[in-house]
């Protein structure tokens, strides 16, 4: 036996439970005029159910089937945001569980009135408890979610990605704040470093770690000595050779003194007097160059 609903046949209804509900074939496939019909029928039946029967079980399945058409809806406001729409929707039945558990189908309210907020209230928790690999400003991240808005907007009339001049004009605000929105968006998510590259034609895959760049310590040691050099030139001849005895040949205090005839205690004070002045020297920045001088 078939039911009409709305005015409509529904070939996914018959009412062959005995429990007085129509059995709900297909509950996904209801039309979202019907399911609110439906719905209406399903809570007053449920508040009479004792919890945990078979019958409870299948009445507050079935709403939650039948009302999934308004979890996508409200997730579908949120496609912009880059995250994956199946763990959107999962998060947003949470908060429909949660509106059919505490719904009262005496209140003179729609369900679909009841439950929206919830639905949004637990997709808006999911992005700020977990949406954001680094901590950023509120206000950045309300502003990411503009910015995204504004650049699907504008790439459907451009053709293009747009400018930060572009968005700055579509929403009316500073390019610097453009700006520092577009750099805050990418502490939204964190890739691995064993993410793979694009596909290497032969099959060898590269992970990003590989092409990452890292500190030349050879090239931090050259850029040393390029500053280090004129300071030596700056050094009386003693210095230069106390210098290069200790640290070009490696010899001790004691064996310095020898080779210069002085005690290891003169050597050592002398030592710490050029190391100091050279170290006073690397960390001063150098005084800017004269313009050259114009010619006659």
């Amino acid at each position: 036996m078939t039911t009409v609903v709305n005015g409509t046949t529904t070939a996914a209804l018959t009412t062959e439970r005995d429990d007085g509900l129509p059995e709900v074939r297909h509950p996904r496939a209801i039309a979202p005029q019907d399911a609110r019909q439906l719905s209406k029928l399903f809570f007053d039946r449920l508040r009479h159910l004792e919890e945990g029967t078979r019958a409870h079980q299948y009445a507050r399945n079935t709403l939650i089937e039948m009302n999934m058409s308004m979890v996508r809806y409200v997730a579908r406001r949120y496609r912009h945001r880059g995250d994956d729409m199946d763990d959107i929707v999962q998060v947003g039945t949470i908060g429909l569980i949660k509106a059919i558990d505490r719904f009262d189908v005496a209140r003179a309210v729609e369900f679909s009135t009841f439950a929206v907020p919830y639905i949004l209230g637990e997709i808006r928790r999911f992005f700020r408890d977990t949406g954001w690999a680094v901590h950023v400003p509120r206000r950045l991240q309300e502003l990411r979610t503009e910015l995204a808005r504004a650049k699907e907007e504008l790439h459907a009339g451009l053709d293009r990605d747009p400018t930060v001049p572009e968005l700055a004009a579509h929403l009316r605000l500073p390019e610097d704040e453009v700006i520092e929105g577009l750099v805050a968006a990418n502490g939204y998510a964190a890739d691995s470093l064993d993410t793979p590259l694009d596909p290497d034609p032969l099959g060898r895959r590269r992970a990003l770690a590989d092409v990452l760049g890292e500190e030349d310590r050879a090239l931090t040691a050259v850029e040393d000595l390029h500053a280090l050099a004129p300071l030596l030139r700056q050094l009386a001849p003693r210095e230069r050779r106390i210098i290069e005895l200790r640290f070009g040949q490696e010899m001790t205090q004691s064996q310095i003194g020898a080779e210069i005839g002085v005690s290891q205690m003169h050597v050592s004070r002398l030592l710490n007097h050029t190391l100091t002045r050279l170290r006073s020297g690397m960390l001063t920045d150098p005084p800017p160059k004269a313009p050259p001088s114009p010619g006659p």
